[in-house]
């Protein structure tokens, strides 16, 4: 028995638009997504499907380690800013959404986008991906804001560090600062996208009472105690972050669901 695989162009700049072409291309019950700057595990599939054990497990995240460590920034992003969720299987489900509803559920906390994988059903029951979040568009946040429609929904997102594979972070500080600046961009944008969506005001909460009172920490840290890691990119966190929310500002209405593209195979 062969494998094999189909290549789609996605034209349109956003890796959200490629996702969604992805899941309306795909036939088989799970779709998998990774991305250009990783490496897999040899049983990174087989370990992430298996982990699909319940009807109620709509999403699953794996495991994802550093591929090297060798300049300031790949170690900076490691410490600070790491993709790595532990070696515990952990199954988020409604009660972890509606416990932290007050400052509006961390669904990033489920994994990375890097290493994820959802059953095909899920975009038929609660849409596709945001096409306004994401790398090419907000910058950052659209594998969250996904989860946090699946958990609103009453379904599991489940983390499996037995699905392993290794990324490849930014080697320079000056990608590093652009990389922390869009994801705050994608951050705050999303928890604007999460409200709208969802209605739940903890969302708000969270932008613009508990992420302020954050940067006024990290401030108070850098007036303490001079730079560090904790503190280096703070600029662009704010900066980023109040970018978001004016990207938003300019892109209020829901994208409507994607369209089939000509570059989709048929069968």
């Amino acid at each position: 028995m062969s494998a094999g695989a189909t290549y789609i162009r996605e034209d349109r700049p956003g890796l959200d638009f490629a996702r969604n072409s992805g899941a309306r291309a795909a036939h088989g019950d799970i779709v998998l997504y990774t991305d250009d700057d990783t490496e897999l595990h040899e049983r990174w599939v087989e370990s992430t499907i298996a982990a699909f054990d319940a009807p109620d497990i709509m999403a699953v995240t794996g495991l994802v380690l550093p591929a090297r460590l060798d300049t300031e920034a790949q170690w900076i992003f490691e410490t600070e800013w790491s993709f790595g969720r532990g070696f515990d299987r952990i199954d988020y489900g409604y009660d972890f959404f509606s416990q932290n509803g007050r400052y509006g559920c961390p669904a990033w906390i489920v994994g990375a986008g890097a290493n994820m994988a959802f059953r095909r059903i899920i975009f038929d029951r609660v849409g596709y991906f945001d096409e306004r979040l994401d790398v090419g568009q907000a910058g950052c946040s659209g594998d969250s804001e996904f989860w946090y429609r699946i958990l609103a929904a009453g379904y599991i997102c489940r983390y499996e560090p037995l699905a392993v594979m290794f990324h490849h972070h930014r080697l320079e500080m000056s990608g590093l600062a652009s990389q922390i600046y869009h994801y705050m961009r994608g951050h705050t944008a999303a928890l604007m996208v999460q409200y709208q969506r969802t209605g739940e005001t903890g969302n708000l909460r969270r932008a613009f009472v508990l992420l302020p009172k954050y940067y006024l920490d990290l401030v108070a840290n850098r007036l303490k105690n001079g730079l560090t890691n904790k503190n280096r990119f703070l600029a662009e966190q704010i900066k980023g972050a109040a970018a978001g929310i004016w990207f938003f500002l300019r892109n209020r209405q829901i994208p409507a669901p994607p369209a089939e593209s000509s570059n989709i195979p048929r069968r």
